[in-house]
């Protein structure tokens, strides 16, 4: 049984290595690869800080629940995905890998989970709750982000889902809980 699991993990670890490659390739294109890096900076915060100094500038003080709220959830974020970080310790692809290419520096030493993923996700969720308006550009923006962290070479695509997964988590767990705080 431990041969068969292991040889399951093996033929997923090249499947996955396989689509990172080929992901990574499309960063060779100097288009592809500007695109990426500014979505990927954009995504660092200052996308998400604006929209969140948005939200109090055009809605004065009824923006500000919204606001505090996802700088809480971001918060929590930041400090849980640097635990997971800490002890999952999974390199970045082109630390591991000398044929995929880093095409944007990173913030941080390891790749699992997804970061910026992670607050994508949760954020997006956020948002669109708070205001229904925006989510095509948040998603959009959302899937711009996941999908250059693995353009870029910074992370493997289960990294980028697990910071869905984790993001999906703490977004709807955060308004379930303000919900509960509101009601």
């Amino acid at each position: 049984m431990a041969r068969l699991l292991a040889a399951s993990f093996g033929r997923f670890d090249r499947l996955e290595l396989r689509l990172c490659r080929y992901m990574n390739r499309s960063s060779r294109r100097t288009a592809v690869r500007q695109l990426f890096s500014v979505v990927s900076r954009l995504g660092d915060g200052a996308f998400w800080y604006a929209l969140i100094a948005l939200q109090v500038w055009l809605n004065g003080r009824y923006g500000l629940l919204p606001a505090v709220h996802m700088l809480a959830t971001g918060g929590i974020g930041v400090v849980g995905y640097k635990i997971i970080k800490q002890y999952a310790v999974r390199e970045r692809p082109f630390v591991t890998y000398s044929g995929i290419h880093c095409a944007c520096a990173p913030l941080d030493k390891y790749s699992f989970p997804s970061g910026h993923t992670l607050h994508a996700v949760s954020f997006s969720l956020m948002l669109t709750h708070y205001v229904p308006e925006l989510a095509p550009l948040v998603v959009a923006f959302t899937l711009l982000v996941a999908l250059s962290r693995v353009v870029l070479g910074l992370h493997y695509p289960t990294d980028v889902a697990a910071g869905a997964v984790l993001g999906g988590i703490l977004g709807t767990s955060s308004l379930q809980i303000a919900r509960l705080l509101t009601a």
